[in-house]
């Protein structure tokens, strides 16, 4: 008989990903074996409460009921037919994510990633078929401190020095402004440029939230010069600002919504460009494609997703225990914490450097049986599951108030 295999322990597990990991990632040392809600557990039995959600990816919580339902349903039926031949679960997904939005049109995909070039390419395809901008002189206006992904266009037009670094020669074609600033929008945007793309809320810069009035600026620039406004909502959307989208508090709609992280439910990578019909239509068969975009699995959870969110409460909540959120974070100002930016269970905490990087921070919480995830210098990220109560919430910000207190 064959002897059953040896359940390898955490410190085991991390050493043995080491030889054969690509590395390029830098997680915290917990190793995760199961999940359920706002809490994760590791190989040993330990319990921590999740207050990253996957980078938003999982704001229904871990294994959601009505997600993991229509999940093993769709798995019993049909998991793919690629884009060869129609399936029976895309046409409600569509359908349901347009009117959530607010738009027209859906083209589905898989990863954010894929989203950000899918909403590039159909810009610039735009910009040559309606505007009529000379081929190959299309221009597209970003904003500094961008995080829209890692390929290799992508980076192409980040100021981040570790995302580019080492991966050029880059594409052309894109023109950066600061963030927040719309006399250098304005400078930037000529008969060349095809869209505007920028993140309503930038997460990766450490949650920076942009003045009242610059996405209406923005909106209203575009529509005057003649262009798009692409807004990436990749982290922002679907309820995690206490609005399905972070534009909804400007009340602004812009011209290609991109989607992705939640849309998936933490279960299967999908994402979307979600645009008015003049916009996507400029596609036509051969064009573009995904071979996995739009499958019939990743659609059958998309539309759960789209029902969670459209009875509102994920919204609210996010909202409500926004307030508790911000308030508990009040408390800490001079206490360790220097500032902090936040909208709905969203949170950029920026931590006094003689107390420790946010890396640093990050491994104390995580002894404390709390989970986030650093990003530039000092600041950490708080971004728990839509689906947390206000009691985790003060656990949590408790938790990181009593790490504070003891550096």
């Amino acid at each position: 008989m064959t002897a059953p295999a040896r359940t390898r322990d955490s410190a085991e597990l991390i050493r043995a990903e080491e030889p054969v990991l690509a590395h390029n990632y830098h997680p915290l040392p917990v190793v995760v074996a199961r999940a359920e809600g706002t809490w994760v557990e590791d190989v040993e039995g330990r319990r921590y409460l999740d207050m990253l959600a996957g980078y938003s990816a999982l704001n229904f919580g871990h294994r959601h009921p009505a997600l993991i339902d229509a999940a093993h349903h769709q798995l019993d039926r049909l998991t793919l037919t690629s884009r060869a031949f129609h399936n029976d679960r895309l046409a409600e997904f569509a359908e349901r994510l347009a009117e959530l939005t607010g738009l027209d049109m859906v083209l589905p995909m898989n990863t954010g990633a894929e989203a950000v070039e899918s909403g590039i390419k159909v810009a610039r395809k735009w910009a040559y078929d309606v505007k009529g901008v000379p081929a190959d002189r299309a221009t597209i206006v970003v904003a500094a401190e961008n995080f829209h992904g890692r390929t290799t266009t992508i980076v192409s037009f980040s100021t981040d020095e570790t995302a580019r670094a080492g991966f050029g020669p880059f594409t052309p074609g894109f023109r950066i402004v600061p963030y927040n600033d719309l006399a250098a929008l304005e400078a930037a945007v000529d008969e060349t440029t095809a869209a505007v793309l920028i993140e309503p809320i930038q997460g990766e810069a450490g949650v920076l939230i942009p003045s009242d009035g610059y996405l209406a600026g923005v909106r209203e620039l575009t529509r005057r010069e003649g262009c798009l406004f692409i807004a990436d909502e990749i982290q922002s959307g679907l309820g995690r600002t206490g609005r399905t989208l972070a534009v909804e508090h400007e009340g602004v709609v812009p011209d290609v919504l991109l989607l992705g992280k939640a849309l998936g439910g933490g279960i299967v990578p999908v994402s979307a460009v979600v645009a008015r019909r003049e916009v996507l239509g400029v596609l036509r068969p051969g064009e573009h494609g995904s071979t996995f975009g739009g499958n019939p699995l990743a659609a059958a959870v998309g539309t759960a997703v789209v029902e969670l969110l459209e009875t509102g409460e994920f919204q609210r909540r996010a909202a409500e225990l926004g307030v508790e959120l911000r308030e508990g974070l009040e408390g800490l100002v001079g206490k360790g914490v220097v500032g902090f930016r936040a909208r709905g269970l969203w949170a950029g905490v920026d931590i006094d450097p003689a107390i420790g990087t946010g890396r640093e921070i990050s491994e104390r919480l995580m002894r404390e049986g709390v989970l986030v995830k650093d990003t530039h210098g000092s600041t950490i990220r708080l971004a728990p599951p839509l689906t947390v109560t206000a009691e985790e919430l003060r656990s949590a910000v408790g938790a990181l108030g009593a790490v504070l207190g003891q550096a």
